[in-house]
């Protein structure tokens, strides 16, 4: 891509006989440029900004929280406590750690893990329909075979 016109140039363009002639025929006005022109010319090309770099840091930290807010309901969930367990005690817990050990403000931290009743069953609701889609899916796609025994109940009615 030529930096002057944002023209694409093909894989052939790329030979420097060809860039030249692109740079004749196209820009006539840089010829005389030195090299050092078209290498801060390249320089500010890279570090323009665009829309990954400028959410990039700001996408990562609540990635990083909501992450963990699904981790965390998980573990609630395995322990088979109540919802309200993030709230009560893991978040406070996590800020004494945060403060205790490391030394760090625990405010910014807690803020992006978001670990309320309402959130935490909607997670594991979320978690738990992956799953049962999963197995759906996985039982659909696979051969398997149920062996069934066959009963009677005092009122003939059969069961298997």
């Amino acid at each position: 891509m030529c930096l002057l016109c944002n023209k694409v140039l093909g894989n052939d363009a790329m030979k420097p006989s060809k860039l030249q002639d692109h740079l004749r025929i196209c820009h006539p006005d840089k010829t005389e440029k030195d090299l050092k022109y078209f290498q801060t010319l390249k320089d500010k090309f890279q570090k323009r900004p665009i829309l990954d770099r400028m959410f990039a840091s700001t996408t990562q930290r609540n990635d990083d929280g909501l992450r963990a807010s699904y981790n965390i309901s998980l573990l609630i969930a395995k322990s088979e406590k109540p919802h309200t367990i993030g709230e009560k005690s893991i978040l406070p817990a996590v800020e004494e750690v945060l403060k205790t050990v490391l030394h760090k403000p625990a405010s910014d931290i807690i803020k992006r893990i978001p670990l309320s009743n309402n959130t935490v069953e909607r997670r594991i609701d979320e978690m738990s329909s992956d799953i049962e889609s999963f197995l759906c899916n996985y039982l659909q796609l696979t051969h398997f075979s149920i062996q069934l025994d066959e009963s009677t109940l005092p009122d003939n009615t059969a069961l298997l």
